[in-house]
């Protein structure tokens, strides 16, 4: 599935290598104000345009406004990776003006900003390490795990994990319903409490002006399709940057940041158009060793340092075949499907 001609002899990545890259990658972090803003005017501005084309051929017909619903649920994705960058404090010199910028999107989106910033700094630090799952991740189980699990409970997985739930129900229910709460976030003070219902109360009053402005079944027949398919798309994005064959998980003083880093988070090499369109989120073990560089800087990442291309590269057809993974084999440092899980223990 990958491309592994970039790692050292042997197959087993240095860690050594992946901190050098450390001091390579700072050189890419200056954010250029003039270029972020021109990002965000396009997908805000292309975004509005697919809406108000959504509301007009509701007179035509209900499919094409479904159809139309695919590229502006894509931007509302962009808009989010603008909004991770703030996160990251990679939009603006200024922490303030990130933060507010973010918090703005965040209606947008439907995403709390501050409680998504936390989890997602959680997730950073904590990406492929096997004694801190729980946070900003997709659950993922060992092998042992699961099968120490009773039966009720390996349903439960089995369900969780199937892709109608981690790719169509489990996104909408997380950015219509569990996102209105700072679930996980109720005994970190007042930050979580006061973001969510910030946010919850101004989607509230835009979307009570929508109402207004073009109708309540009409704002439903356009904002429900957009939410539901850029959720999905998203999560969809997150899962394949981590939840492939050979990423890296690891317990212990086994697990080291830099090395799950670039190791343990994939580049999805996806065709041009779609890097664009996604902000080259796919550029993700770029990302992950060095969070403050720009999205659109990514690219230039890649181009000065083509060795990084090879580095856990998954195609989009590659992409496809990762769905099937669902647990984590420790013997076998891989993910695995159940039925490789099950296989391995007949054999053993």
């Amino acid at each position: 599935m990958l491309d592994r001609s970039s790692e050292p002899a042997g197959g087993a990545p240095a860690t050594n290598d992946a901190r050098q890259w450390l001091t390579v990658l700072a050189r890419y972090r200056e954010p250029n104000v003039g270029r972020g803003l021109f990002e965000l005017a396009v997908t805000v501005a292309a975004f509005a345009a697919l809406w108000a084309i959504m509301w007009w051929s509701l007179s035509v017909s209900y499919f094409l406004s479904l159809l139309i619903a695919i590229p502006a649920a894509a931007f509302m994705v962009r808009l989010f990776v603008i909004q991770h960058d703030c996160g990251h404090g990679a939009f603006f010199r200024q922490k303030s003006l990130n933060d507010t910028l973010g918090r703005a999107l965040g209606v947008i989106t439907m995403t709390p900003y501050d409680v998504w910033k936390r989890a997602h700094a959680i997730h950073h630090a904590t990406s492929g390490n096997l004694d801190r799952r729980g946070v900003g991740d997709i659950t993922t189980l060992t092998v042992r795990e699961y099968e120490a699990l009773p039966f009720r409970s390996r349903m439960a997985y089995r369900f969780y994990r199937h892709p109608l739930v981690l790719f169509g129900i489990g996104p909408a229910y997380m950015f219509l319903l569990q996102h209105r709460l700072p679930v996980g976030f109720m005994r970190n003070g007042v930050t979580p409490w006061v973001s969510a219902m910030a946010t919850n109360l101004l989607i509230l009053a835009i979307a009570a002006g929508m109402m207004w402005l073009v109708g309540i079944w009409q704002f439903l027949m356009i904002q429900l399709p957009i939410i539901a398919l850029g959720a999905s798309l998203g999560v969809w994005l997150f899962y394949v940057q981590h939840q492939f064959e050979d990423t890296v998980w690891e317990s212990g003083s086994d697990w080291n940041l830099s090395h799950a880093a670039l190791y343990g988070s994939s580049f999805y090499d996806l065709p041009a158009a779609l890097h664009w369109l996604t902000a080259f989120i796919g550029f993700h073990h770029i990302h992950h060793m060095c969070s403050r560089i720009p999205f659109y800087r990514l690219k230039q990442v890649i181009r000065d340092n083509p060795e990084l291309a090879g580095t856990r590269r998954i195609t989009l057809v590659d992409s496809l075949g990762c769905v099937r993974l669902t647990l984590w084999d420790e013997a076998r440092q891989k993910l695995v499907t159940f039925r490789d899980a099950r296989a391995s223990a007949r054999r053993g």
